[in-house]
């Protein structure tokens, strides 16, 4: 099953229907406001806005498991993104990354390995995960690893649609 296939909503409500991003790039990352890699958004807006004219697009995924760092509603969440770091990527509804509440979108990502061989379970807030335009995963990056690195962009070139 692809990542396009899986349901779930959307921050502001309704599905998040992402079977709008098959055959586009999607770079998925759970993230939260309260967290000392928080600005993080910062990149990971630049990246919308560079890539996005090119068939990419950020996914952020809230999650508040990592000692409890999304503690918004979402309209707070969307308050805060937007004018502290002007986020205007979709983001889904607030959802469980790890454990026996893991998110179908989830399940399907934790088994691929990032570069240090690390699969599994969601380490911290900020884990990335690179989809291709066919919905399968084409890398994971640390939540360390900033957005703009050189290894996050260039795998988001590879794999850029035409």
């Amino acid at each position: 099953m692809s990542v396009f296939d899986v349901e779930i909503d959307a921050l502001t409500g309704g599905p998040a229907e992402l079977a709008q991003y098959k055959g586009q790039a999607v770079l998925l990352v759970n993230v939260a406001s309260r967290c000392g890699l928080t600005p993080q958004y910062a990149a990971l807006e630049r990246l919308q806005q560079q890539y996005a004219p090119r068939g990419f697009t950020v996914l952020g995924v809230p999650c508040n498991q990592f000692m409890g760092q999304e503690p918004g509603t979402p309209e707070e969440i969307v308050t805060f993104c937007s004018a502290t770091y002007g986020v205007t990527f979709p983001m889904t509804e607030k959802t469980d990354v790890n454990g026996e509440g893991r998110h179908a979108l989830y399940a399907g990502l934790v088994g691929t390995a990032d570069a240090e061989g690390h699969t599994g379970d969601i380490r911290w807030n900020f884990e990335k995960f690179l989809i291709a335009p066919d919905g399968t995963v084409a890398a994971r990056f640390s939540p360390r690893t900033e957005p703009d690195a050189a290894e996050v962009t260039t795998a988001i070139e590879a794999v850029l649609p035409a």
